[in-house]
């Protein structure tokens, strides 16, 4: 119940039904807050409960200053959370620990459920291993099913043991589409008391492109897996109430533009801009131009830009699609006048009040790609070949190019121990990448990429020749395109880029092109809708031909599931140590994620995607140089075969309907006949099975007492990690393949599972064991602590002159020693998706405290979240800037200030012979209770149980 100090509370009547509102009106300065600022006002309106929600955060928030540092903190209560599966197993894992939990400290499991509704979507978990053939989407689908069936009745568990919880199952679609396209309410209905409650649809969820929602004018972010636990309990989210980036658009798309350029040009824009833990909020005349996929695309992409979110307000674009994806007349009548109502409706003349400014002409857009390893690193179309072959220089070095020291044929990820790909790789983790060699050549556009390396190296390359199974004799060389995927939520939920890569491929087809053979070409939509449209439209046969076959409904290449590539192409790529690149219509491209073989990624429009797939190289200008031959012998260039704006325009109209979205998610929640068929486990906790090597319960409750111990300080940790600028979460949370060398693989193999059994690191997330062993573990980590090494490797200082050691075996040790842990870090530690095993694997190796230049938001509250304290270098300085080596041994003192309710400011940090404050980055009192408690869940739990 709220207790509604301002009497906000009201009656609105749409089509003679009764709705309960909180009327934003009732508040004094309302009208000059931003869009976004009016969700989260009203949510406080809805929820003070006068004790954590009071009268004075409502005004704090209704009279903000657009031009101070956030410094007053809120609750947010989100509405609902969305979880994918690789991210949303240990939460259900973690649920039912917490019900035993509570149950062995004498309170009713029972209370551990879900208060909100809460949703999953398992798409992260089929792998593009089959491709290329018309049963490549069943045979991938039958392969997920036998991988992950432990996983897949665990969740039946969880579905028929918790109210309020359901799971979309596999070969549906990506969470983030299916949320658009379904789950979304935009405004959601509550019966409460009797009474009909209409509010803002608002989420949180355990992916960091949750933000896709905001396209649609739902407020909504990415949080770790253990704050959406803690949200599903009805905790809210505690935060500060942010700046907001008003991003003004003006003008139009020109010809040739895609969504996929725009949303590349203003991650760019916005990543120099700065906007990590800020609101972006669209406005302007143009935002009637930006269509709603567009929209969603441009949501999607927040995480790489560093925004909380990225939100277009309701209008009716907003309402089109809502009708469009089969929304009933009732909910699109109620989201119409609701948004009117509470002045949340898109006004394109106003301005409201905004923290800063950006502005974009759309019609400025140029056809562009990013790579080869960050998002925000867009490269014009014209200048690929230019800048792929400087960027070239990174990825290739004296001594090393040609296969030395590695064993020809064997992939990058089952190479031996201490045998990296590139010895002298910058990796963005570890220090910029310095300008390349200048090419000795008067025009090195002119000479072949195999020359350009000598002149970086010393030494040219040789391409290496091999034959396909098909029989047929290849030559590759660096810059080779071995994977071109159709991938990700980002792109494959727009029909404008989606229709534009098939009207490309059937032009390429009629003309007599076709894909090179050392091409992986995979196709893997966000729903079934896309393959309705492709078939109506009569398109499929022209992607088929192309090999851009379906493989499944999944993430899979964006997210790490490309497959394997073809063992002949895998293996002259690691004989000749080649450079090889992907090119995916995703939205992350950092290294070492893509595919094991492949060390240079490009993010591009589907379309593009296609034309790579043509010229089978990065090593061409497509933008002047033909792609292929037509088969009367003349050459094909991209213009001859890229469609028109109205095409595609014309082919959307024409192919897409309303009943479409409304059949195939009539029972989205029932399942295939393979899904129904999962024998179910019954009960209101769950029978952990002692011998599974999926799902495990997790070791954060043993011994946990009622009331929390007091907070300690460090002393005597040694350094586990030293690292540079940009460690992603990529980098320190377990993903991907597990190499049968590896801690991981040791543990799999040691408790019967056979290589090919192994699946990957983010099918086994509900397995702590393996996780543990495999965080820090990805092959272009670089430890600076450990120099001369790529992957999971650092210095053992519990044996004499620290030799270096795998990080899980090291960690052990120190454990054993009774040593805490600390990471030393560069800038934006954390960054990229919201991957609670980042966390998660962190402090359960032991590491009480990171250290770094500065953090991404939801990284450092998963810190947090888990017990580990995140603290930073003062303004300026850094571990080197300080002469810290990681050989020191380091106490932390100051923190006990905790015990006292405040949290301070800096703590004092002694390493060796040198002292410097640290900035404390507990940033709000909520972070602090955590932290107390050892954890939000330990938190959580102490909570219900009082």
């Amino acid at each position: 119940m709220s207790v509604d100090s301002f009497g906000s509370k009201g009656r609105l009547d749409v089509g003679g039904k009764d709705y309960e509102i909180f009327r934003l009106s009732a508040v004094e300065g309302v009208e000059r807050l931003p869009y976004s600022l009016k969700v989260l006002l009203e949510n406080l309106l809805r929820t003070e409960d006068g004790a954590n929600i009071t009268a004075d955060h409502i005004r704090a928030l209704a009279q903000w200053d657009a031009d101070a540092e956030p410094s007053v903190e809120i609750q947010f209560t989100p509405a609902r959370v969305v979880m994918q599966d690789f991210t949303g197993v240990p939460c259900v894992v973690d649920l039912a620990t917490m019900r035993e939990a509570v149950r062995d400290l004498g309170g009713d499991a029972t209370k551990i459920n879900p208060l909100a509704p809460a949703e999953l979507v398992i798409d992260h978990s089929v792998i593009a291993d089959l491709f290329g053939a018309p049963d490549s989407f069943e045979r991938n689908v039958d392969l997920e099913y036998e991988r992950n069936r432990e996983r897949y009745q665990f969740l039946r568990w969880g579905q028929t043991a918790f109210s309020e919880f359901k799971v979309v199952p596999p070969g549906t679609g990506i969470v983030h589409q299916v949320n658009i396209e379904h789950l979304a309410r935009t405004v959601m209905t509550r019966e409460v008391d009797g009474a009909l409650r209409a509010y803002p649809d608002t989420c949180v969820g355990t992916d960091s492109h949750t933000t896709m929602v905001n396209g649609i004018g739902v407020l909504g972010w990415g949080v770790g897996g253990i704050e959406a636990e803690a949200a599903m309990l009805g905790q809210p989210v505690s935060m500060l109430i942010p700046r907001v980036v008003g991003f003004k658009l003006t003008g139009e798309l020109p010809e040739g533009a895609t969504a996929t350029d725009l949303v590349l040009t203003i991650t760019e824009m916005l990543r120099k801009h700065g906007v990590v833990g800020k609101f972006v909020e669209f406005y302007g005349p143009s935002v009637a131009n930006v269509p709603l996929a567009n929209r969603a695309t441009i949501g999607n992409m927040s995480p790489e830009y560093g925004s909380t979110c990225a939100i277009f307000p309701i209008d009716a674009e907003t309402v089109r699609y809502l009708k469009l994806t089969g929304r009933s007349e009732e909910q699109v009548a109620l989201v119409e006048a609701y948004a009117k109502e509470q002045g949340l409706w898109h006004d394109p003349s106003a301005e409201p009040a905004y923290s800063e400014h950006v502005e974009l002409d759309l019609s400025t857009i140029v056809p562009s790609l990013a790579g080869p390893k960050r998002p925000q690193d867009r490269v014009i179309l014209a200048e690929a070949k230019e800048s792929f072959r400087s960027a070239l220089a990174n990825y290739v070095s004296a001594g090393v190019t040609g296969g030395d020291d590695r064993k020809p044929g064997v992939p990058q990820n089952e190479q031996p121990f201490g045998v990296a790909g590139s010895a002298d790789e910058a990796s963005a983790e570890s220090f910029p990448a310095s300008d390349p060699p200048a090419a000795t050549h008067d025009d090195p556009a002119d000479q072949p990429v195999s020359a350009i390396v000598g002149d970086v190296t010393g030494r040219p390359s040789n391409p290496v020749r091999t034959t396909l199974s098909s029989g047929e004799t290849i030559e590759l060389d660096h810059g080779a395109v071995t994977i071109a995927a159709i991938t990700s939520c980002t792109n494959t939920s727009n029909p404008s880029v989606m229709i534009g890569a098939a009207l490309l491929a059937k032009k390429a087809v009629e003309l007599g092109l076709s894909r090179k053979p050392w091409v992986k070409t995979t196709l893997a939509p966000g729903s079934k809708v896309v393959m309705d449209y492709y078939d109506r439209a009569g398109l499929t046969p022209y992607l088929d031909k192309l090999g851009f076959n379906l493989v499944g409904y999944g993430c899979t290449t964006c997210i790490g599931n490309s497959g394997p590539l073809p063992e002949e192409v895998s293996a002259a790529v690691n004989e000749g140590d080649l450079a090889v690149v992907s090119v995916l219509s995703g939205n992350r491209n950092f290294e070492g994620r893509i595919n094991p073989d492949i060390k240079m990624n490009y993010l591009a429009s589907p379309p593009l995607v296609v034309a790579y797939a043509l010229a089978g190289t990065m090593d061409i200008d497509i933008t002047t140089e033909p792609l292929g031959t037509s088969s009367d012998g003349e050459p094909v260039y991209l213009r001859d075969i890229w469609p028109s704006s109205q095409e595609i325009e014309e082919t959307v109209e024409s192919a897409i309907a309303s009943e479409m979205f409304t059949r195939d998610y009539a029972d989205v929640f029932a399942g295939d006949e393979r899904w129904q068929s999962l024998p179910t486990p019954e009960g209101n906790t769950f029978a952990w099975d002692q011998e599974s090597t999926y799902v495990r319960k997790p070791p954060y409750f043993e011994g946990m007492p009622a009331t929390p111990a007091p907070v300690a300080d460090i002393e005597n940790a040694r350094t586990l990690l030293k690292l540079g600028d940009s460690v992603t979460t990529d980098h320190i949370s377990p993903a991907g393949s597990i190499k049968a060398d590896s801690p991981a693989g040791k543990y799999l193999s040691e408790h019967g599972v056979e290589r090919r059994d192994f699946n990957s690191y983010g099918s086994r997330r509900g397995n702590h064991e393996v996780m543990i062993r495999g965080t820090f573990a990805n092959i272009r980590l670089r430890n600076q602590l450990a120099p001369g090494t790529e992957g999971g490797f650092t210095r053992d200082f519990t044996q004499t002159d620290g030799p270096v050691s795998t990080i899980y075996d090291a960690a052990q040790n120190y454990a054993a020693a009774g040593t805490p842990l600390v990471i030393l870090a560069g800038k934006e530690y954390g960054s990229g998706s919201s991957r609670d095993w980042a966390a998660k694997g962190t402090a359960l190796l032991g590491v009480r405290a990171v250290i770094a230049e500065s953090y991404e938001r939801i990284h450092r509250s998963n810190l947090i979240g888990m017990g580990v304290l995140p603290l930073q270098f003062p303004e300026g300085e850094s571990a080197d800037s300080l002469g810290l080596t990681g050989e020191e041994t380091f106490s932390i003192t100051g923190v006990t200030e905790l015990n006292e309710g405040r949290t301070p400011s800096t703590v004092t940090v002694q390493a060796g012979d040198k002292s410097f404050e640290a900035r404390v980055r507990i940033d709000t009192p909520g972070e602090a209770d955590y932290y107390r408690h050892g954890g939000i869940l330990q938190y959580v739990l102490r909570s219900l149980l009082a």
